[in-house]
């Protein structure tokens, strides 16, 4: 009941506002459910093997009371799953209830299942990273959401589980090692289901009252339909003047208020924070948009030439992080 209560609370609602510079009038969530919303969904990248090889650096010895192990994988059982959206579910996993997942900021785990074996007897196996949207202090359980795609692998494996089916994860794999007040401002780009780690960062700064790091979010998306989290992302930046957001789609509802059509150099000129030294820029969304935007990660996974829109508003390599 619980886990369908948060479903509800991340559904896609066609807010016509884009940058948002009053309250909204819509009622608040239950704070349940703030505090349950987290990031979620990963950031486009796609394995078929076991090999971590590829990824960026992992994170050090398992604690002693995590229940993540980055050298092994784990069995998690599926406790209950509830329906977001006409393709997006709600995932929740169950572990020991007096352990932590032991995920830190910012950073993903991994999800695999194996494929039937090759000629040779050789068993492979379909991996893909995912960042859990419930709180990282949580304990006993994690929750994911997921896009189930026609073509997707890993999200039509999701699709099949059944409360009491077990999932097999690794982690955390650590991806841009946040800490208070790294920088005065950090602009964030995403598109699609590229929010997930834009939001636990953003998490980790408003829960944080320390932590002065002022934030602005361009979030792109098809359609309004398609703002997973946006119930989430207006009630943070209601409660927080530190956060802004400007949205835009590629395909507007005749209410829409926002941007409309692909981040623009005007957009990331306006929504963005200037070049500087105290300015962090991080990008996540789908390939064709991160090349837009800032030129892809190089095939080794590594940051890459910095190249798009970004370089063209005179930023460096040092001011962007690709996800």
């Amino acid at each position: 009941m619980f886990l369908r209560r948060l479903a509800r609370a991340v559904t896609p609602i066609a807010n016509p506002h884009a940058y948002r510079g009053q309250s909204s009038t819509t009622s608040p969530l239950p704070l349940a459910a703030i505090a349950s919303i987290s990031a979620g969904l990963s950031c486009f990248y796609y394995f078929n093997s076991p090999n971590l090889g590829h990824l960026e650096q992992i994170s050090e010895e398992p604690a002693q009371n995590h229940a993540l192990n980055p050298d092994k994988w784990i069995e998690f059982k599926l406790q209950d799953k509830a329906k977001v959206s006409h393709n997006t579910q709600l995932y929740r996993f169950s572990f020991d209830p007096n352990t932590k997942l032991g995920l830190d900021v910012a950073s993903c785990l991994l999800t695999r299942y194996p494929l039937a074996p090759d000629d040779e007897g050789k068993r492979k196996y379909v991996t893909r990273p995912y960042t859990p949207i419930s709180d990282p202090d949580s304990k006993g359980h994690f929750d994911l959401l997921i896009k189930v795609y026609p073509e997707g692998k890993m999200s039509q494996h999701f699709a099949s589980l059944k409360p009491g089916d077990v999932l097999e994860v690794k982690g955390p794999i650590e991806k841009l090692r946040y800490t208070p007040n790294m920088k005065k401002h950090i602009g964030m780009i995403a598109g699609g289901s590229g929010i997930t780690p834009m939001l636990q960062i953003i998490e980790a700064i408003l829960k944080n009252p320390d932590d002065n790091t002022k934030i602005s979010l361009i979030y792109a998306n098809v359609s309004p339909d398609d703002i997973l989290l946006k119930k989430k992302l207006d009630v943070l930046e209601d409660s927080h003047p530190n956060l802004k957001i400007f949205y835009t789609v590629d395909n507007p509802s005749s209410e829409w208020r926002g941007g409309k059509g692909y981040i623009s150099k005007d957009m990331a000129l306006k929504g963005l924070p200037g070049p500087g030294d105290d300015t962090l820029i991080l990008v996540c969304g789908p390939p064709g948009m991160v090349k837009h935007i800032s030129g892809e990660k190089a095939k080794d996974w590594t940051q890459g030439e910095l190249t798009g829109i970004l370089k063209e508003l005179g930023y460096t390599e040092e001011m962007v992080y690709k996800f």
